[in-house]
């Protein structure tokens, strides 16, 4: 069925109003494949299948279309088929949707809520952005120490049906706070009369509600759980987040840093979807940053006129020598900067580094002059090109080399955590960023040493 159930045979099933096969047809998908069919229909047509759809189903295919499809969506349903979506969607999906949306458009969606579902909307939306609180859910599985392991099962039959996930059970006291999270296989394999406190650890690790989304995928990664508890600062349970959750977030977390790490700002929002003003927007202020830094190469070359005007063959190798300097110094950047992401280097490991990337620098940029003298002085018109002096030309240009590699490996893992340090974002230390700060550097390393080797010869 499947195969023949694309978007044609949709628009064609409701413009002859086969409504109950159509129904029937979409009953036997999965909520993801009909959310992909749905993706390339009109949304008129998106509306008659929603309106046909059980309210249940409707709702888990509607968490997976994208927000803009989720949007657009909303506005061909009626206020009631809205309200039943929306009623029936898992709360961290619907603060997802809720949170795009304009303020005014939020209102009157929350007044569609039922009262219960209305404050738990409300209870996540008030939650600092950014915050786990946000991400949430408060259909979790809470359970009380003094009961029996045949109440606590009677109590997952009772309330299970609707909640994210029962992989995992916690244990609250009488004040609602969090003492305990007990995994469901070992409440299966306890003895039906036996205690809930006899398989009990009180050992536990927790979320904060006000903790940043970006240190719960670390907590995630470290603990390798597919579901942790969030506790307010009273350490009482207000909800959990499932693994599925922190992925989005790290998905967005990785994206942002790439954009930044590109010298554009966050987009926060699909590619596509960014409108053109605003995309330049995004781009020109960091563009315009780098484009005054290139000027104050052409100055720095303008103060070494009278060095390229005795030697000119000097400018024909002034992009082999800032264009290095510029790769060896993203490359380290961007290493420096993945490695602090992820937590593999810290603030107290810049000694390390400094020394580490010193000895790189300097090993890459002996291999790259050895390239240099090689290649300037195996040339067959070496005289003709570089002149008599050419292999005090190709000598200096390979010490220039070592030099300039050297101090963009320096500059490139550096500057990422003096700006940590700074309490900035190290992804905007981008590789643009320091290319274009090494070649400013470059031209000034290149042309000294070329004064101090060649005087006295083309100088």
């Amino acid at each position: 069925m499947f195969g023949k159930l694309i978007g044609p045979d949709i628009e064609e099933m409701i413009a002859n109003r086969e409504f109950i096969a159509l129904r029937k047809a979409i009953l036997s998908l999965d909520p993801s494949s009909v959310a992909e069919l749905m993706e390339d229909l009109p949304p008129q047509d998106v509306g008659v299948v929603f309106r046909i759809l059980p309210r249940g189903l409707a709702a888990d295919i509607f968490e997976y279309l994208p927000l803009e499809n989720q949007e657009e969506l909303l506005r061909s349903l009626g206020r009631e088929h809205v309200a039943a979506v929306l009623n029936e969607m898992d709360p961290d999906d619907r603060t997802a949707l809720l949170e795009e949306l304009p303020g005014t458009v939020t209102q009157r969606l929350l007044a569609l809520l039922s009262p219960e579902e209305r404050r738990v909307a409300t209870q996540l939306l008030g939650y600092p952005e950014e915050s786990i609180g946000r991400r949430m859910t408060p259909d979790y599985v809470a359970l009380r120490d003094s009961w029996t392991v045949a109440q606590v099962l009677e109590h997952i039959r009772k309330v299970g049906h609707d909640r994210e996930t029962l992989n995992v059970l916690y244990v609250v006291d009488e004040r609602g706070r969090l003492i305990d999270d007990i995994r469901l296989r070992e409440v299966i394999l306890a003895d039906p009369a036996a205690p809930l406190s006899s398989i009990m650890d009180r050992q536990f690790s927790a979320l904060r509600v006000d903790q940043d989304q970006e240190e719960a995928v670390r907590e995630f990664q470290r603990l390798d759980r597919v579901a942790l508890p969030v506790v307010d600062s009273a350490g009482m349970l207000v909800g959990m987040v499932t693994v599925d959750d922190v992925m989005d977030v790290a998905e967005e977390e990785v994206t942002e840093d790439m954009q930044k790490m590109a010298a554009v700002e966050a987009l926060d929002a699909p590619y596509l979807d960014v409108g053109f003003f605003t995309m330049v927007r995004k781009r020109v202020i960091w563009l315009s940053v780098l484009f005054l830094g290139q000027m104050l190469t052409a100055t720095a070359m303008g103060y070494f006129e009278d060095e390229i005007s005795q030697a000119i063959v000097l400018a024909l190798f002034i992009p082999l020598i800032i264009s290095s300097g510029g790769n060896s110094g993203s490359q380290t950047a961007t290493l420096v900067i993945r490695a602090m992401a992820i937590r593999e280097l810290h603030m107290r490991d810049w000694w390390r580094v400094l020394v580490r990337e010193a000895g790189s620098g300097f090993t890459l940029g002996c291999l790259l002059g050895l390239i240099a003298l090689l290649r300037i002085g195996l040339w067959p018109w070496r005289e003709e090109v570089y002149g008599e002096h050419y292999f005090m030309v190709a000598i200096t240009v390979a010490v220039s080399l070592i030099g300039v590699v050297m101090y963009g490996t320096l500059v490139g893992s550096m500057l990422p955590m003096v700006l940590r340090r700074l309490g900035l974002d190290p992804a905007v230390s981008s590789a643009p960023f320091v290319a274009t700060l090494v070649d400013v550097t470059g031209i000034v390393i290149y042309f000294t040493i070329a004064a101090l080797m060649l005087r006295g010869t083309l100088l």
